[in-house]
């Protein structure tokens, strides 16, 4: 097979008329050639770093849509899969993805459970990180959330990561605000990436001292904006990464935007694409062709190098879009969960108190760090509620592997004023949360997640909605494009409600997430990510 287009040639910064001839999967010949071929041909996309199950659907319903983008190769963290099932969840992830032509990187999961002060569905230990490192399939360990561990020099910790270099394989890093002496130690360590730098000048340290740094541009965190001047002087050291895509999103775009966003900074468009396509597979070691001859024939024919909107992607030389149409099927698998917790009543979510002042978690747009602050009590009954003209929120978190009392606490910024939403999606043991206007409301939407064994939903004083995700709670076994506009619909319902959040169940999955400061509630108490401690409710 032959194709022509302006060839472009990253590494050598040059863009000529060309022809590709691709035999058994792979490039035989790039000659130059003219010709009146005006679209433009370049490696395929990689997002650097994912969790695939963020997006609510298997591998291999993320690839049939994320092929419409350009993507080609992913660098997959099963993290989340991981916390609910174990070894069994990432092995369900590499043969889900094997069963389509598309390139996922998956790596051994370092925190699992990602913290002591939380109930997580399995253990991941050093011993089972070694046998996973093992296996071919294997890319890399998986970012180290537990940077005190390393700081500390945790012995489990450190095993993990002695494996990882054992076996030649990077260690992935996750350590945000993490600075001067502390960072050098963490990096000292073999810790090679972050991509949870939220200022220029975190990203800028981190650079400085040898670590490769993302930009993330996910459904709720975003630092494109924050990190994107450093891409000029430091684009051989950086990467773009989603972290968490929800599935309306992934219809949409995914790592094509963040070129387009970065082409019209008037950056320069080899450096772009040497960010987008070429450092992921140089620093992870992928089975991922970068239009050299020779290499796998992996690369996407795109319009224009303005907006990348994509025409054809091709993977081993096979072409799996064309015009509008992803051409990988679905496939059929057998879905797996762990959730063993009964429905609960309207009294379970009852927080007796006298106090005058409560301690509330503050969730920022477009960030996985929150704020702590003190908030006046709202008491009836005796009991702390909602106060929803100050948008002080009672929010929960239930343990989804045993029968225990749930976990309360209070947020702002969520905004409703009526109902409640919930979800089983809450990183990073994915026991269920949920906020709401009242006690009733909650206890209607925690129960709602309950009878389908996982999902997310939003309830209403007339109306009820809920996509079941049946694939360890945490993943539908829809297709992709339904998946996504149902979530599209109930992202509006979650508005309707009053919520100004962008994405506010991605905001809300990340609030049981205790390794990012400040404020954060396991299925055990109130957590200060900073001293990473519990801490009272009460003041």
């Amino acid at each position: 097979m032959k194709l022509q287009g302006q060839i472009v040639d990253i590494i050598n910064k040059r863009i000529y008329k060309g022809e590709i001839t691709i035999l058994d999967g792979r490039i035989a010949e790039i000659v130059e050639k003219n010709h009146n071929v005006s679209h433009y041909i370049l490696p395929g996309f990689v997002d650097a770093h994912i969790h695939i199950e963020s997006s609510m659907l298997v591998p291999s319903e993320f690839a049939r849509l994320a092929v419409k983008h350009g993507t080609v190769a992913t660098v997959s963290d099963p993290h989340e899969i991981a916390n609910v099932l174990g070894v069994e969840g990432v092995e369900f992830m590499i043969e889900n993805g094997k069963k389509v032509p598309f390139k996922f990187n998956f790596g051994a999961p370092s925190c699992v459970p990602a913290t002591s002060f939380e109930s997580a569905g399995a253990i991941i230990d050093s011993e089972a990180v070694k046998k996973l490192l093992q296996n071919a399939d294997i890319k890399y360990l998986t970012e180290m959330m537990n940077y005190p561990g390393v700081l500390f020099d945790d012995d489990e910790v450190m095993k993990k990561i002695a494996w990882a270099k054992n076996y030649n394989k990077p260690v992935d890093g996750h350590a945000p605000g993490l600075r001067g002496d502390d960072l050098t130690k963490y990096i000292h360590a073999g810790i090679s990436t972050d991509h949870e730098c939220f200022t220029f000048e975190e990203g800028l340290e981190k650079l400085q001292k040898g670590m490769k740094v993302l930009i993330r541009e996910g459904s709720a965190a975003k630092n494109f904006e924050a990190l994107i001047d450093l891409l000029p002087t430091y684009f051989e050291n950086m990467m773009f990464c989603s972290d968490d895509k929800h599935p309306d999103d992934l219809l949409l775009n995914h790592i094509n935007a963040l070129c387009a966003r970065a082409v019209a900074k008037n950056i320069d468009i080899f450096k772009v694409l040497q960010v987008a396509c070429i450092n992921p597979v140089k620093h992870y070691n992928l089975d991922v062709g970068l239009l050299n001859e020779g290499d796998f024939a992996d690369f996407i024919i795109v319009e224009d190098l303005i907006d990348f909107k994509t025409l054809q992607t091709y993977i081993n030389g096979a072409l799996v879009f064309d015009q509008g149409i992803s051409h990988i099927k679905p496939v059929s698998f057998k879905a797996l969960n762990n959730f063993k917790t009964d429905k609960k009543q309207v009294s379970d979510f009852r927080f007796e108190s006298n106090a005058k002042q409560i301690r509330v978690i503050e969730a920022l747009e477009g960030q996985l760090v929150t704020n702590e602050i003190l908030a006046d009590s709202l008491i009836e009954n005796n009991n702390l509620v909602s106060n929803i003209k100050q948008d002080i929120l009672k929010m929960t978190v239930v343990n989804r592997y045993q029968n225990q009392k749930p976990a309360i606490a209070f947020i702002k910024n969520f905004g409703l004023k009526e109902g409640a939403i919930a979800s089983s999606v809450g990183h990073d043991s994915h026991n269920i949360i949920a906020v709401g206007v009242s006690d009733e409301a909650i206890c209607e939407a925690v129960n709602l997640i309950i009878e389908n064994k996982g999902g997310i939903c939003a309830v209403s004083n007339t109306e009820k909605k809920i996509i079941p995700l049946s694939v360890a709670g945490i993943m539908s076994d829809d297709d992709g494009e339904t998946v996504g506009v149902k979530y599209a619909q109930l992202d509006k319902m979650a508005k309707q409600l009053g919520s100004s959040l962008n994405a506010p169940y991605m905001t809300l999955s990340f609030m049981a997430l205790l390794v990012i400061p400040s404020l954060k509630l396991s299925d055990k108490g109130l957590f200060n990510g900073s001293t990473f401690k519990f801490t009272s409710l009460e003041v």
